[in-house]
């Protein structure tokens, strides 16, 4: 085991993709969310103390980002080690690092699962974790049929992404996830980083020069699978179309980009999301559910 460096990311991608087209989606999420959750998840943080590597010779054989959303962790694992007694160490190591990083008080170390991988939820189970909700839906679209044309109104534009957009961006961020972004770290923990590429954030501009809308897509050459991550409205400009239109938007660029599959995760009780994506055509194909295990010290020390 050793520490992430930003270097990691290009060969970490191309593992990570190998590992979906072996194994398939079960277990592992798609290539874009591997950046998304190091860099934009941890805002921030420092990722080489909370990022961890295997390694098997010149192979990368496992991954974990430890502290999301300040007490979970992932853990993905090479299809060859699955089951093994090298996963439960990976495991046991990532609710170790969490657990010493989360802020006192914290009661509860958290991760999930798809619903489909019995082996991580045999493993979790077997370390005294307990299923405690459903997280996700897991949703995807075939792009095969037509893709529809976005549609703004009057005013608004159809945009990518640039690094002067960074206080627009991390304005539209805290309206429609209450986060607390400012322009500085966005820049500095998202933009610039490896992975993030401006040209793959797509965003509605309003007449008065805010950023209404936004997505981000993610592109997984080798499987031919595209991913919207995430997806945003400024709570000042719900119910005008603009979220759609951000997607359409970049469904058309991710078809063009060679992708056959467009997939989005969204929390499973998040409605207006369902809504959302079911009129584009995604349809659900996995939930994620949360397991958790009691903090070591309940007092977080």
């Amino acid at each position: 085991m050793r520490r992430y460096s930003d270097g990691d990311l290009p060969r970490l991608a191309q593992t990570f993709a190998s590992w979906i087209a072996e194994a398939g989606r079960c277990g592992y999420d798609h290539v874009g969310e591997v950046p998304h959750r190091i860099y934009e998840n941890l805002r921030g943080r420092p990722v080489g103390e909370l990022v961890q590597l295997w390694e098997s010779g010149d192979e990368i054989v496992g991954l974990a980002i430890n502290l999301r959303f300040g007490a979970a962790f992932d853990v993905f694992t090479a299809p060859a080690l699955r089951g093994t007694a090298a996963e439960v160490e990976m495991l046991r190591t990532a609710y170790q690092t969490t657990a010493r990083a989360m802020t006192a008080g914290e009661p509860y170390v958290l991760t999930d699962v798809f619903d489909c991988d019995s082996t991580r939820i045999r493993l979790l189970t077997e370390l005294g974790f307990a299923r405690f909700r459903t997280w996700d839906d897991v949703t995807a679209r075939v792009l095969a049929g037509p893709v529809d044309e976005p549609v703004t109104p009057e005013g608004f534009v159809l945009r990518t992404a640039r690094l002067a957009d960074a206080d627009q961006l991390a304005r539209a961020r805290n309206s429609a996830f209450d986060a607390d972004w400012t322009a500085e770290l966005y820049r500095s923990a998202v933009m610039t980083r490896p992975g993030y590429d401006p040209e793959r954030e797509i965003v509605a501009e309003a007449p008065d020069g805010r950023i209404a809308a936004f997505t981000v897509y993610w592109l997984d050459g080798r499987n031919r699978v595209g991913h919207f991550e995430p997806v945003g409205t400024h709570r000042d400009f719900h119910r005008r179309g603009l979220a759609r239109a951000v997607m359409l938007t970049a469904t058309h660029r991710m078809r063009a980009a060679g992708m056959t599959t467009v997939t989005v995760n969204y929390t499973a009780d998040n409605l207006p999301a369902a809504a959302l994506y079911a009129s584009l055509g995604f349809r659900r194909e996995h939930q994620t559910l949360g397991f958790r295990r009691p903090h070591p010290d309940p007092a977080g020390g």
